[in-house]
């Protein structure tokens, strides 16, 4: 059985077995760096294994389609998650796991729409990890599920290292950060497999140029579609959707 291909870019992150692992290089010379590289060569292979679990576990044991959405807070990932549950998802049963270093408000938002919730809050944490990913799909019926958004925590820098095992991965940027928040984090981009620039109608109000933020993709990660969407318009929401069925078929038909 053929495994659709994980989508694994770029992973600089450090992740031991139980918590995020944070290494800081105090040490110098080169024995003292090379051994940190080894250790990081380490968790960088532990990080990997227990995201391919997570994949394994949906993809093929439960045939649930995982898209993770990334980016900073504000962006409005919730908000394009609450659009394509009223719209192009209505019709399938969804599942939603909401990460947040604390709060239930994402996760409130998403069960006003009837849908699955596991509210992830990480503390001190950044970002989401296939261990803590893996932990709250225990509170799901699998079998039941068609597709299982994974909203990560409002973050541009950390959740780029730490895959999580979706079959795909979208940054979602916003004019309100700046029209050269892109290039400010090309490890983001390249990261992931598409990216979505939201909130274009308040672009001008905010003096960012939309179009750059397009470009500055191209630039940074060149095979990476982007889309335009406005989550309180519903602009753009149907292309959204469009991708993701492409991107579910394409995962189909590499499971077969």
């Amino acid at each position: 059985m053929r495994h659709a291909r994980l989508p694994f870019p770029r992973l600089h992150g450090l992740l031991d077995d139980a918590v995020p692992l944070r290494t800081h290089r105090f040490g110098h010379g080169d024995a003292a760096e090379a051994a940190t590289d080894d250790a990081e060569s380490d968790v960088l292979e532990a990080v990997r294994e227990r995201a391919r679990g997570v994949h394994e576990r949906l993809a093929h044991d439960a045939d649930v389609f995982a898209v993770e959405l990334l980016g900073a807070t504000g962006s409005g990932k919730t908000a394009l998650v609450e659009r394509l549950l009223e719209g192009p998802f209505a019709a399938e049963t969804v599942g939603v796991v909401a990460g947040d270093v604390s709060g239930t408000d994402d996760a409130d938002r998403y069960r006003d729409h009837g849908v699955a919730v596991a509210n992830v809050t990480t503390g001190k944490d950044c970002h989401l990890d296939p261990q803590r990913l893996d932990a709250a799909l225990d509170g799901f019926d699998l079998d039941a599920l068609d597709v299982l958004f994974v909203e990560n925590v409002g973050n541009m820098v950390c959740p780029a290292d730490f895959p999580l095992g979706a079959h795909r991965r979208l940054v979602v940027v916003s004019p309100t950060e700046g029209d050269d928040v892109v290039r400010k984090h090309p490890l983001l981009f390249q990261a992931c497999d598409a990216a979505v620039i939201n909130k274009v109608d308040v672009a001008d109000a905010v003096g960012a140029e939309v179009d750059r933020m397009a470009e500055d993709v191209t630039t940074v990660a060149p095979d990476t579609p982007t889309l335009r969407t406005n989550a309180r318009t519903g602009r753009g929401i149907e292309d959204l959707a469009a991708l993701l069925d492409a991107a579910r078929t394409d995962a189909a038909r590499h499971h077969g």
